[in-house]
């Protein structure tokens, strides 16, 4: 495999990202003493950063990565939406598939960090089911551009954007067309997504949505994953599993164990997992590869601090040291 070619293939690629779409504010600073108020810590602010969360944080990654991104989703008609649709616009993202509802606050997660420890998040979102218009709204614009997409990716955050019946005009649409469909679910409507290419899950998602103590062994894994199969009915079923790294699971198992990086802050590698994962399975790689260079990018992001897009320059220098070991 050409590492270099691989990456320029990318440019070639039109990935659609649907589903629930935030706005991610960081509040930086100090923490010297507790408040004679309450027993809670008084931050001394210095400063605070803006960035693309949820789905707009997966489409961001796709799209640094040379991609033509599609992005779609309900955002609200507040200060907060306008500040995301210019930070869209400076990532170079349209947002013009974007449904503006004026009943919805446009979701925004707070973050507030001491010594880029977190302290507190404070979110504002709703978590109803999108409305008929919304849901109208992103069904006729995906259809508009089925035939030019080679990947779709279904961000699910449990906010609403993503409502069972557009699930499955997505996966029956994409399906007819031969568009793989890579999905990164909650656990609110966690079987919904029956029929698609890749599913994503992470550990504690698994555990919960089949009611069970799930250690992170490998042969506890796969007995879960075998599970898992039989209500998904998916390809290829891949398992985030934190400093275990991932589980891909088919025909057979491939365990991946995690990039060995300092650790600065997880928050966001879900994201890149499931972005470059379906950009490199578009560009042809098998699951496995795909899934080696996605692992080797969240490693990358978890060097920093709060949920950032990945660095091509920094995964193409990992991914030469990774396939030349």
């Amino acid at each position: 495999m050409d590492i270099e070619e691989l990456f320029t293939s990318f440019n070639k690629k039109k990935i659609a990202v649907v589903g629930d779409i935030m706005l991610d504010r960081y509040i930086f600073g100090h923490v010297s003493r507790i408040s004679p108020e309450y027993p809670v810590p008084v931050v001394d602010v210095s400063h605070e950063t803006l960035r693309l969360g949820g789905a707009a944080n997966v489409a961001v990654n796709i799209h640094t990565m040379g991609a033509n991104t599609v992005l779609l989703g309900i955002i609200g008609n507040d200060e907060n939406a306008r500040t995301l649709k210019t930070l869209m616009q400076n990532h170079g993202l349209s947002s013009e598939h974007l449904y503006r509802d004026p009943e919805r606050p446009t979701t925004c997660k707070t973050r507030i960090l001491s010594q880029n420890h977190h302290i507190a998040r404070v979110d504002y979102e709703s978590r109803d089911e999108a409305t008929a218009a919304a849901e109208a709204f992103i069904d006729r614009h995906f259809k508009a551009s089925i035939e030019s997409f080679d990947a779709i990716v279904l961000q699910d955050y449990n906010k609403g954007a993503l409502t069972p019946s557009l699930i499955k005009k997505i996966i029956t649409l994409a399906s007819s067309h031969s568009v793989p469909v890579f999905v990164d679910p909650k656990l609110k409507g966690f079987f919904n997504y029956s029929g698609c290419t890749v599913f994503k899950p992470n550990l504690s998602e698994v555990a919960s949505s089949l009611g069970i103590a799930l250690k992170n062994t490998d042969d506890d894994i796969e007995q879960a994953c075998r599970q898992l199969m039989t209500k998904i009915h998916c390809q290829h079923l891949v398992v985030t599993r934190s400093e275990k790294g991932l589980t891909i699971c088919n025909d057979r198992f491939t365990h991946i164990p995690a990039a060995l990086l300092d650790v600065a802050d997880v928050s966001g590698a879900g994201d890149t997992v499931i972005a470059i994962l379906s950009l490199s399975f578009a560009a042809g790689l098998d699951i496995e590869t795909s899934a080696e260079i996605a692992n080797i990018a969240a490693g990358t992001v978890c060097q920093e601090v709060g949920a950032v897009p990945v660095s091509p320059a920094k995964l193409l220098k990992a991914c030469h040291e990774y396939f030349k070991s």
